[in-house]
């Protein structure tokens, strides 16, 4: 088991780690053939998979779709390399909830020994979640 101490420091890490990830944005690239339509065009013909193929950067952000088509060299290495920043941002955050998750279990609760601090802390937190039940 892992104490309170070492998780510490591996969210410390995992913090450092999130800063190194660089530039980086949601989404795939897929290949894509079509046809163009044309009667007399070689991809109107069975078995032909169509012009292509065209490389499509797709995302999704607040329910709109995006799109964008890509060019092979430079700008294809460098949507591939901010997915994967991404992909790498995306599982250390997940990991660092996940730490202090593991971290908010480990550290003790404080102890009230006042009963008058008691009893208004209970009032307090009380009130808290009436008016949050209220606005419901």
């Amino acid at each position: 088991m892992n104490t309170l101490v070492d998780l510490e420091r591996k969210r410390e890490n995992l913090y450092k780690q999130l800063q190194e990830t660089g530039d980086f944005r949601r989404g795939i690239i897929s290949v894509t053939y079509r046809k163009c339509g044309k009667k007399n065009c070689a991809c109107a013909k069975e078995g032909h998979p169509g012009h292509g193929p065209q490389h499509l950067w797709n995302t999704t952000i607040k329910g709109r779709s995006y799109a964008k088509s890509l060019k092979l060299g430079p700008e294809m290495e460098k949507y591939l390399e901010e997915i994967a920043n991404h992909q790498r941002f995306m599982r250390l955050c997940d990991e660092l909830v996940e730490v202090n998750e593991q971290i908010c279990t480990l550290r003790p609760v404080a102890e009230i020994d006042d009963d008058n601090e008691l009893v208004a802390l209970k009032k307090k937190l009380q009130q808290q979640f009436m008016e949050k039940y209220k606005k419901k």
